[in-house]
């Protein structure tokens, strides 16, 4: 793994010897290689299962990988036997040992293709000075919103804000140690729309009026946020890839809030320097409900595209190609109905899609769903076969 000692990168083969190649990533004065010493450590520290990263990059492969968001949650007896000895939710993601833990539980009681990252997309704006507590059964709330230009101002941003997630990257750091190499570590961050939805609004919403309302009436207020929330995003996810992350996923949770012409101008260009910005890994983008917005998706800089369930496989295809690597999408809720349901729609789905694709569901597992349900989802996409199919 990639350690850092007094901002010099260590990459670590094996934590049991003592023998380390040692380079110097970046400094303010100085060039920046950062790209060629992770694509180094990448190509040494390769999962022994890579079949997600392989799909990611457009290779041919004889199977989907599967994995789900939300992986790690509620679904799983041991994740509430553990979420019970602790304060809250919030509890568990600030502390690396326990996020390690969850991280991995899914890996070993499912056997997924990935593991993604336990923590929360809202780290972002409470490592930027804004924070926010999580209300058992209501969701995220915000004490203080932004308002004004100077609730702006006071906001840390970049490099200085991501300094302040380093229980996430020690529990990305714990979690490879967990894994052993056998499969790809998933990064996360909210896309800034998403994240400036919060920070206006103050917590959930159907609505999200109070946000949209500062994009129409204080334009210029609301990009100053949203580069705010850029750079620091940006920052976040290049120090998650030199904890360790063999991907990042980018979630644009409410992008389907907004119309075409505020997606164009407020979301998207934002989503598309954070992909500029990252060449070290690949990078899948996820904005739920935004199908208006997919056309433009065609020209983004990111290896996958998120869909969700609303969308069929050969609408998708249409529009996107045959070649695109696209991740998704059957409807989360399939996974209440009967074993037999579960695998036919499965399969539909895999044939439907037909190669450079990564199953998942369109959305987030529901806490509610039955654990042998999920297991049904998983092995019919684990003994899937492109060439029997």
């Amino acid at each position: 793994m990639l350690v850092k000692q007094d901002g010099v990168f260590l990459l670590e083969l094996d934590s049991s010897q003592k023998n380390r190649f040692l380079v110097k990533l970046w400094s303010k004065k100085g060039g920046d290689n950062r790209t060629y010493v992770f694509a180094l450590y990448h190509c040494i520290m390769k999962p022994k299962n890579d079949l997600l990263l392989r799909v990611a990059k457009g290779e041919k492969t004889e199977r989907p990988p599967v994995w789900l968001m939300r992986q790690a949650g509620r679904i799983l007896p041991q994740y509430r036997a553990l979420r019970a000895t602790v304060a809250g939710f919030k509890a568990l993601v600030s502390q690396p040992e326990l996020a390690a833990e969850v991280t991995v539980q899914p890996v070993d009681e499912l056997g997924v293709d990935a593991a993604i990252i336990f923590s929360d997309i809202l780290v972002i704006p409470e490592a930027m000075g804004l924070d926010y507590e999580m209300v058992e059964k209501k969701g995220p709330w915000f004490p203080t919103t932004i308002q004004n230009s100077n609730d702006i101002t006071k906001l840390r941003s970049g490099e200085s804000a991501a300094e302040h997630l380093e229980y996430v990257y020690e529990a990305i750091r714990l979690t490879k140690k967990s894994l052993n190499n056998e499969i790809p570590l998933i990064g996360f961050a909210g896309a800034p729309w998403t994240i400036f939805a919060y920070m206006v609004e103050g917590g959930g919403s159907k609505t999200f009026s109070k946000a949209k309302k500062m994009l129409y009436q204080e334009p210029v207020l609301s990009h100053q946020l949203l580069e705010k929330i850029t750079e620091s995003t940006i920052a976040y996810l290049h120090t998650k890839i030199a904890a360790g992350v063999d991907l990042v996923q980018v979630f644009d949770s409410w992008a389907g809030l907004l119309s075409p012409s505020q997606y164009q101008e407020f979301a998207l260009p934002y989503m598309e320097r954070i992909c500029r910005s990252i060449d070290q890994v690949p990078k899948i983008v996820f904005a739920r409900g935004a199908q208006h917005t997919w056309p433009a998706f065609q020209n983004i800089s990111a290896d996958v595209i998120g869909l969700d369930w609303t969308i069929r496989a050969k609408d998708a295809r249409k529009l996107l190609g045959a070649e695109q690597v696209v991740q998704g999408n059957i409807d989360p809720c399939i996974l209440y109905a009967q074993a037999s349901d579960i695998q036919e729609n499965t399969i539909k789905m895999l044939k439907d899609f037909g190669g450079h694709h990564i199953a998942n569901l369109g959305h987030g597992v529901y806490p509610d769903t039955p654990l042998d349900n999920v297991r049904v989802f998983v092995d019919t996409v684990k003994n899937f076969s492109y060439e029997n199919s």
